[in-house]
């Protein structure tokens, strides 16, 4: 995270951190990226001693200019026309179809640890006038606005193109409506009907005072006016508006020679991506955000975002994968490192910030944080499959002690989202079911298989004080047990874990192996470890699972 720490290390004075999005439609989980990276931003600024302001706000004056969830029958009446005005197509109780999805999306940031000082939406700063000087600057010095546009980005507005979007009168659409006369106090303006390709205006015309609400700037004014208006001196932006002559080039030469202020400092942030195509909800690529936090606790999520710096892609597909479950183990390993826990493998520099900075409280006592006993995901993704499991005893008996309150917490929370996950993301082969006899299946199995399951169950059975076979204590016990007698017999790794699939489960795959077992009564996997290398003989093998 020596990112942030580099960037509060350089600036001085107070700092005022923004970002704003547009509602148009159900907002994907790629899109908490920026609001997370901001959150960084604003503690690593805090923590060196400066003054800092967060604020977020809704762009909800924009035109709708995609279908996003619109029903068919309102998108012939609302393309192109503001957010703000359209009517909630879900009707519980929003003041519209903006404010709907908007606060659907920022109604996640508070149990993210994301806690903005303020949150503005543009509907209420226009008609309360704030816009007003930027308009009347922007119309004034509309020369050099078009000369901006053709300089930096290459884009040629005729001379008679002003740059503000008046709300027409007649049918309220701000997507279709073209300015091309400015008196010093009002615009005359157009609806178009062939302005755009996705709307259709009415073809009124007239004369009307673009101040109080009645009109907008485009986009690009109005970043660089909210910078002026709120005192910005940092706006991280998507990779997207951050190319070459792109709109984040446009708004800075805006900055400079129409409101006269130096533009924000900008960390631009690569995408979310899955199969190396950026999420996009409207096209059908991408986990809703208010789906995911179900099955991602924010300490994991905050993870996936700051493990790589904002200027590296994500690469994150939760559908069908095991995405989610090394989502877990990569937070983890970074809170064994910080705890000084062996780890497989070499850490990054800086591990220990990104824990710090993944936690979603900030002022948490990160070697607590980091000392607390975690239970792996994929095990307790099993054992919220197996009937009658006790969960809270099996994981203090892998801790080697009582779980305390927050290890506690932390159980009810993995137990939660793996439940979730094995819902609506995991892959076919982590949902299983114990079969309670020994499966068909195993008649498969070779003669090498058989020996090796009849093998592991001799090695294994270490009887308790009271006579009862114990196993060994823990996955990880069981993992190295079913390699280490898999070597002794020569028998490839693959065909030992496929004959315990087939045992226990009927199949040839699962989830890990020494965690399947762990999970299981000793003595039931002994019994079917033994019956399966009998071919089947012993039925039930006995016990509960």
């Amino acid at each position: 995270m020596d990112w942030a720490d580099e960037l509060a290390a350089r600036v001085s004075g107070a700092q005022v951190i923004n970002d704003s999005k547009t509602p148009s439609g159900t907002v994907h989980v790629g899109s908490l990226r920026g609001p997370v990276i901001l959150d960084v931003i604003t503690r690593a600024l805090r923590a060196a001693g400066h003054e800092t302001t967060l604020l977020y706000g809704v762009d909800d004056l924009d035109a709708m200019d995609a279908q996003a969830l619109l029903t068919p029958d309102a998108v012939e009446r609302s393309m192109g026309v503001p957010l703000a005005h359209i009517p909630d197509q879900v009707n519980d109780g929003h003041a519209s179809y903006a404010r709907h999805h908007a606060q659907t999306f920022i109604d996640l940031f508070a149990n993210l640890g994301i806690h903005p000082d303020r949150y503005y939406w543009m509907s209420d700063i226009y008609p309360g006038g704030a816009m007003d000087r930027y308009i009347r600057t922007a119309l004034d010095r509309a020369h050099v606005v078009r000369d901006i546009y053709r300089r930096v980005s290459n884009v040629q507005h005729p001379d008679t193109w002003h740059p503000i979007l008046v709300i027409c009168e007649t049918c309220g659409k701000v997507g279709t409506t073209i300015v091309t006369k400015w008196d010093g106090q009002r615009v005359f303006y157009e609806c178009r009907a062939d302005l755009v390709a996705w709307a259709t205006g009415c073809g009124s015309s007239g004369w009307v005072e673009p101040f109080g609400g009645r009109a907008k700037l485009p986009w690009n004014l109005e970043w660089a006016a909210q910078w002026s208006l709120f005192g910005v001196t940092i706006e991280p932006c998507g990779k997207d508006l951050a190319t070459a002559g792109g709109s984040r080039d446009r708004s800075d030469a805006i900055a400079r020679e129409v409101f006269e202020r130096e533009p924000p400092i900008n960390v631009a942030y690569e995408f979310l991506n899955i199969g190396g195509r950026k999420m996009s909800t409207s096209k059908g690529r991408g986990a809703a955000a208010h789906q995911i936090v179900e099955v991602i606790p924010p300490d994991q999520l905050r993870t996936l975002f700051i493990r790589p710096r904002p200027n590296h892609a994500i690469e994150f597909d939760p559908e069908g994968t095991d995405a989610i479950p090394r989502l877990f183990d990569e937070f983890d390993k970074l809170a064994d490192a910080t705890a000084g826990r062996p780890v497989k493998g070499e850490m990054a520099p800086g591990y220990a910030s990104v824990f710090r900075y993944a936690l979603r409280n900030a002022d948490a006592d990160v070697d607590a944080e980091a000392a607390a006993f975690r239970p792996s995901f994929a095990h307790l993704a099993f054992l919220v499959q197996v009937p009658g499991a006790d969960i809270p005893t099996k994981m203090a008996d892998e801790k080697g002690s009582a779980l305390d309150a927050r290890e506690l917490a932390i159980l009810e929370e993995r137990r939660v989202a793996a439940r979730a996950w094995l819902d609506a993301y995991a892959p076919d082969r982590a949902r299983m079911s114990v079969r309670e006899s020994v499966p068909d299946e195993v008649s498969t199995l070779d003669d090498a298989q058989r020996m090796f399951l009849a093998t592991l169950a001799d090695a294994v059975n270490l009887p308790a004080a009271g006579g009862s076979p114990i196993g060994p204590a823990g996955g990880d016990a069981w993992q190295a047990a079913i390699f280490a007698t898999a070597a002794g017999l020569g028998l490839p790794p693959g065909r030992a874990f496929a004959a315990l699939y087939v045992a226990f489960l009927g199949r040839s795959n699962g989830p890990r192996a020494g965690w399947l077992l762990a999970g299981l009564q000793a003595r039931f996997v002994l019994d079917r470890l033994r019956a399966a290398a009998a071919g089947g003989t012993m039925g039930t093998a006995g016990g509960e699972p």
